[in-house]
């Protein structure tokens, strides 16, 4: 059992990036906190964006709508995913999501377990809207 306290990042803290689209911050990573198996972030994704196809061969990514819906695509086939709801990536599968709606999305992201190093952990299957932006921070000593 560990003592002390909990390792916390605030968001506002937190750069964003719109490299894939969206507004993407990646919160308790391997650089931030130390975390040793996965990290975890939050998207905001404006009416009519997306965050482009891409995927993670070593990783699942996990998404949970806070707040507005989606229209994901995995590996080509879509349906929709409503605020209060869940979607699970596994690695390999390529993914998109996009806001088809009025109103912004917002989730919280969780991608596990890590790759053995940062530059493998995506693989953009698709241009990115943004490319020259640079992408979220997550890696860090393992």
């Amino acid at each position: 059992m560990s003592t002390g306290n909990a390792l916390k990042v605030a968001a506002k803290d937190v750069p964003s990036t719109d490299r894939q689209g969206g507004e993407i911050k990646a919160l308790l990573t391997p650089t931030s906190v130390g975390a040793t198996d996965g990290f975890t972030g939050t998207m905001r994704i404006a009416p009519g964006d997306r965050v482009a196809e891409h995927y993670h061969p070593y990783s699942d990514e996990f998404v949970y709508v806070v707040e507005g819906a989606l229209r994901v695509s995995v590996d080509g086939d879509e349906q929709e995913v409503a605020s209060d709801e869940a979607v699970m990536f596994r690695r390999g599968q390529r993914h998109r999501l996009v806001n088809a709606g009025s109103t912004a999305a917002f989730l919280v992201y969780h991608i596990s377990p890590l790759a053995p190093r940062p530059e493998l952990g995506h693989v953009d299957t698709e241009k990115p809207p943004n490319p020259d932006s640079e992408p979220p921070q997550v890696g860090g000593p393992r």
